[in-house]
Parts: structure tokens; C-alpha cells; sequence
């Protein structure tokens, strides 16, 4: 089989990139469906650490945050550090606006608290956090944020004051004005080479999402990838209240502000998260290699989208981590992911009597997603 440019530009990105800045899934569904409490020893995979954090608000007795790529637990690392040693200020000035004058004098103060590769590499990257770059905030790094800064620059290119509109709709004070304002907007957004733009092959790479993800969505979404793209957009920005929803808001002004930011950085969790950093554990491995090494018995799996990828490159793999996650589990194990697609080949069918979902709630819940990106959200129960 050969390889494709999207093959290509996937395994040259995840070969040695920060790629997520940012978590892309929405926390607020995630904790509803997730019922953490106290006894719960959760494995997760890292992400940007977000919500990671976000499920440590819930005081489990452990959370394994398990990530293939170093640096998002590095990512993860640094945030906890800033957590820990720092005031407020310090922690928003750099996770919140995205940069931080003094940096390196913060760095100081806190690269005890990271492991040797963590340190040494934010020793490199923290330049990431001078707001007198050309790329002036975090959230503009990463290959995610690399890809949002070129889709911004591209935006404002077009016929309409792109910051305007989009000032406008994150300043809606109800869902009527926020539709009349991405209505008036849309006509102009959608340019050929724009859509072509977030849907090539680049794109798709720079976000993480691998060939096969794309080729389900080309193959089973009515138009395609760039109708996906538009769609799911539309909802998110029509159906679903703008108000706190800081994923989109980051992508598009490069920084969060106080009101609209995900809950770590707000100030009255920073010293419960405080309390509960200790109970973070960073593994760079993938969920397979950290079951084998570390066996238990786990109360959730946190598993993002990645079983797409999965099913498509190594079924033999998916069928082993499933087998292991089972071995893991106890009678009422929740197991939360997320697809491109339906979802359904994600579970080899030797697996599923193991396991019982209620959709119809899912469903619902999967409505009003702030992210809204994904084609189906999981969760599943060990019977």
C-alpha cells in the first residue's frame, strides 16, 4: 500500500511536535458522563492536560494522565509546576493570555518541580511565551496552533473585517443575536481556497487528525470533509451558547480572557488543584505498554479519538489495548472516546458483550458539545 501525502505529513508532524496546545474535547460533558469521585483511579490520555485537570476538580485518588508524545505530558508538567509554585497571576499571565514577559525568571522559580526531559525542554521552547514574537502567544504554537494562526492571517485576507465579526459573535448576549451575526458573516468565510485550505491534507496533519479519520468522514459525511468542516462549525457557532466557550474563543484571539477559559485557570481552583497535583501521574507510553507495566483496577478510561486511528493502522494493537483495558477493569468501568465516524468499528466484536452504552443520552449530551468537531462521542461500561 503506499503512502500518502497525508500518511506523510502525519508521521512527519507526530514524529517531534507538541501538537496539542490546548485539550479538544469538552470537559463539561466528559466530568457528567465520567461521575468521578474520591475511589476513582482513572487512566487518561494526556492531550494539552487540560482536562486532566479538569478531571482532577473531582478529587480521584489517582489519575495515570498516559501519552505517546513526551511533550504534552511536558505541557501537562509545566502547568501543574505553575500550579503549585505560582501566584494566580504568573499561571493566567501565561496559560490565560498566552505569554509572559518574564519568563524565564517564572522558569526559574519552578523547573525543579519538572523531570529532567521536561525541564530541558521548556528550556528550549519558551520562547513560545514572548508576546514580541512573530507567533505572540502559546496558543499560536503547537501544530494546532500553528495551523489557527495560518487560518487567521488567511481570514484576514477576505472581503470583511473578520475581527469584527468575530468580536461580535463572542460578545452575543443571547443564541438569536449569535445567529444573526455568524449568518451575516458565513457568505464571506467559506472562499474556495479557504475551504480547501482546512481541509488538505496539511491541515489535517497539523491538527492531528490522521489519513483515516479524514478518509471516514470523505467517505460516510454527505459532501465530505469540507462540508464536515462547515457543518459542524455552523452548529457550534448557531446552536450551541457562545458564552464560555473558550475552545473556539483560543483559536481565534490567541488567549482566553477571565470569564471564558477552561476551570484550571480560574482562580478558586488553583489551590484545590494545588492539593490534588500530587495525584497526577504523566506515563509516556501508550495505553497498552502503560497497562502491561502498571496493572490494576481501573474505574475509567479516558481514550480521546484515538482508536480511529487504531482501527485503521494496527487492528492487532486495538484488539490488545481493548483486551487489556478489560483485564484492567472491575464490573461498572466507564470507557469514554470519541470518533470521526459512527464509532462502530471500533470495538472488535469479541469485545462488545463485555460492554453496554446508553446512546440515546449520549446523543443529547453530544448536541451541545462546545468543541463540536467530532462525528460521535462513546460511553461504554465494563458488564
Amino acid at each position: 500500500m503506499g503512502v500518502s501525502l497525508h500518511q506523510l505529513m502525519f508521521r512527519l508532524v507526530h514524529s517531534n511536535q507538541l501538537i496539542y496546545n490546548c485539550s479538544w474535547e469538552d470537559p463539561r460533558i466528559d466530568r457528567q458522563l465520567l461521575n468521578i469521585n474520591t475511589a476513582s483511579n482513572v487512566v487518561a490520555i494526556t492531550s494539552a492536560g487540560c482536562n486532566i485537570l479538569d478531571m482532577a476538580l473531582d478529587q480521584p485518588e489517582r489519575i495515570h494522565a498516559v501519552d505517546i508524545n513526551p511533550r504534552q505530558n511536558y505541557l501537562l508538567e509545566l502547568k501543574k509546576a505553575l500550579i503549585c509554585r505560582c501566584p494566580h497571576q504568573d499561571l493566567f499571565q501565561f496559560f490565560g493570555f498566552g505569554s509572559h514577559p518574564n519568563r524565564e525568571q517564572v522558569f526559574e522559580g519552578i523547573k525543579t518541580e519538572l523531570r529532567p526531559e521536561a525541564k530541558g525542554y521548556w528550556q528550549r521552547n519558551l520562547e513560545m511565551f514572548n508576546p514580541r514574537g512573530v507567533r505572540s502567544s502559546f496558543y499560536w504554537h503547537g501544530t494546532t496552533g500553528l495551523l489557527a494562526w495560518l487560518i487567521w492571517r488567511c481570514a484576514k485576507q477576505l472581503p470583511i473585517n473578520v475581527e469584527a465579526i468575530s468580536t461580535s459573535l463572542f460578545s452575543a448576549k443571547s443564541l438569536e443575536e449569535q445567529q444573526q451575526n455568524f449568518t451575516f458573516g458565513e457568505p464571506h468565510l467559506w472562499h474556495k481556497w479557504m475551504e480547501r485550505f482546512v481541509s488538505s491534507s496539511s491541515a489535517m496533519a497539523l491538527v492531528g487528525v490522521p489519513p483515516n479519520q479524514a478518509k471516514i468522514i470523505n467517505n460516510t459525511y454527505p459532501g465530505g470533509l469540507s462540508s464536515f468542516i462547515k457543518d459542524k462549525f455552523k452548529h457550534v457557532m448557531t446552536e450551541v451558547s457562545i458564552t464560555d466557550n473558550y475552545f473556539w474563543r483560543v483559536y481565534t484571539h490567541g488567549a482566553y480572557t477571565t470569564n471564558c477559559c477552561p476551570n484550571y485557570l480560574k482562580p478558586e481552583n488553583q489551590g484545590l488543584l494545588a492539593q490534588q497535583a500530587s495525584n497526577i501521574h504523566t506515563h509516556d507510553q501508550s495505553i497498552s505498554e502503560f497497562l502491561e507495566s502498571n496493572p490494576g483496577m481501573y474505574s475509567h478510561f479516558v481514550l480521546l479519538d484515538h482508536l480511529d486511528w487504531l482501527a485503521y493502522y494496527d487492528p492487532t494493537e486495538l484488539l490488545r489495548e481493548w483486551n487489556l483495558i478489560l483485564a484492567n477493569s472491575r464490573p461498572g468501568t466507564k470507557v469514554l472516546f470519541r470518533s470521526a465516524g459512527d464509532g462502530d468499528g471500533l470495538i472488535p466484536k469479541n469485545i462488545r458483550p463485555r460492554l453496554k452504552s446508553d446512546r440515546d443520552s449520549l446523543e443529547t449530551l453530544h448536541c451541545l458539545d462546545r468543541v463540536g468537531t467530532y462525528g460521535s462521542v462513546h460511553m461504554l461500561e465494563v458488564a
